[in-house]
């Protein structure tokens, strides 16, 4: 049994991921800035803001005090923004790189700490398919989502000799609520520029987060896969 601390458990794939490991018998540790839906005798929820660094200090105090370690992290919670680059106030840029990028930091920080007493542990972030398609409209978010595989390849050198793995996804086109302001054309047009022309589904996700989490997975780090051959 794993415990295992997800961000963005509230809802989309953060919330499938987290009955995706319930299932499995782990224990799991959700995240996000309002509460959960999801009854389950070995889930915990917590109500933080992931930027916050003294909140994320504290839900870590929490782990360390009633877990005694951490073996999986999942970085999921993230936000985006279709606009335009001429658009797009300053504070919007801020939130959007305080979640996806500051939020990333501090958690993949904290659990560090945690892991390295154990000399084991896994860490798997979140990136998009937005980073290689180069979208219009997204160029924060996608930069957000780079310095996010910046981050990802830089600390898997910084954290293996403690026997910690990191690693990171980048879902391509999926059902989410990040796609509700985007227009059925664009989205069609996404699906098109891929090898495999279909939308993105959570079980495609959760496959690679279970390649990378894997026992025998110990000598994967640094890597980025993106789904459906962007």
């Amino acid at each position: 049994m794993a415990t295992v601390l997800i961000t963005g458990t509230r809802k989309g794939i953060g919330r499938f991921l987290a009955e995706h490991f319930l299932a499995a018998g782990d224990n799991v540790i959700g995240c996000s800035r309002k509460p959960a839906e999801i009854d389950a005798p070995n889930y915990r929820h917590h109500c933080i803001d992931i930027a916050n660094e003294d909140q994320v200090r504290a839900l870590f105090g929490e782990i360390r005090k009633e877990n005694r370690g951490l073996d999986i992290l999942i970085n999921n919670a993230g936000i985006a923004a279709m606009n335009s680059a001429l658009l797009m106030p300053a504070s919007q840029v801020r939130e959007i790189l305080d979640t996806n990028v500051l939020g990333v930091f501090l958690f993949c920080r904290e659990a560090a700490k945690l892991m390295k007493n154990q000399a084991s542990g896994r860490i798997v972030n979140f990136t998009t398919a937005a980073v290689p398609f180069k979208l219009e409209g997204e160029a924060v978010h996608a930069a957000s989502k780079a310095a996010v595989i910046s981050l990802t390849e830089i600390l898997a050198r910084e954290f293996a000799e403690y026997g910690i793995t990191v690693n990171a996804v980048g879902p391509t086109v999926t059902d989410t609520d990040l796609l509700s302001a985007v227009p059925r054309s664009k989205i069609d047009a996404l699906i098109a520029r891929q090898a495999i022309p279909r939308m993105g589904e959570f079980r495609d996700i959760a496959n690679v987060v279970d390649f990378f989490i894997r026992p025998e997975s110990d000598f994967v780090t640094g890597q980025v896969i993106f789904l459906g051959g962007v």
